[in-house]
């Protein structure tokens, strides 16, 4: 079963669904920064833990020991976890991709992810059109994207901007044709316009648990 993300993020959701997306949207935790999350207790927090880990949907990491005592041990999804957080047709979409690639090559590929780069394109300047402010457009952008299942927020970071996608709906149609991510960074750079410059800071497609987009305004 999938769970939607509105579920996992419900303050009143189960304690398990709770620590599936803390797990997802913060990274690894301790048992003690479960608790801490779930404002329960270490003993009910480990309880759980202890269920997500029979039901392999998490694992333990040992983290290196900063000083005396043990290492301590976090805990990560495991990729039945990441699978319990909707993906758009994961196989339909790779047979499709599959079928456009022996039908029409690569150049036909091409085609198809122009046009979808077109239509997002298209939508997304619609939206932010009239916003003057960097800060304005990106945050209709983050809220597009969050509508779209990316799991998206935005972030400040200093002077810079964050914006955190800690899910990918069409994550197995990137790794089978990474030029989905390609158009949606130029894309990207669009909204956000001349007066700043957006760098991809960490890639789901190169082993980050997320992807993390920078938006530096211009000097």
């Amino acid at each position: 079963m999938n769970y939607t993300t509105e579920s996992l993020d419900n303050p009143t959701g189960s304690p398990g669904d709770r620590i599936l997306f803390l797990l997802k949207t913060k990274g690894a935790a301790s048992t003690t920064q479960i608790a801490q999350a779930l404002g329960g207790t270490a003993e009910a927090a480990r309880q759980q833990v202890q269920k997500l880990l029979a039901a392999g949907l998490i694992e333990g990491r040992q983290q290196s020991a900063s000083g005396a005592g043990r290492p301590r041990q976090d805990w990560t999804l495991t990729a039945s976890g990441h699978g319990r957080f909707p993906d758009t047709h994961a196989q339909l979409t790779i047979q499709l991709i599959g079928s456009v690639r022996q039908l029409f090559g690569e150049e036909g590929l091409d085609k198809l992810i122009g046009q979808r780069e077109a239509e997002t394109r298209q939508q997304y300047l619609a939206a932010v059109a009239g916003e003057e402010q960097l800060v304005q457009r990106l945050a209709t952008l983050a809220a597009l994207r969050q509508a779209e299942g990316y799991m998206a927020r935005l972030e400040q970071d200093g002077a810079d901007w964050l914006l955190i996608e800690d899910h990918c709906p069409i994550c197995a149609a990137a790794q089978t044709c990474q030029g989905f991510c390609r158009a949606e960074l130029r894309i990207f750079q669009e909204v956000a316009g001349s007066e700043a410059t957006v760098t991809r800071e960490e890639h789901l497609l190169s082993n980050a648990r997320r992807c993390v987009y920078r938006v530096r305004a211009a000097a």
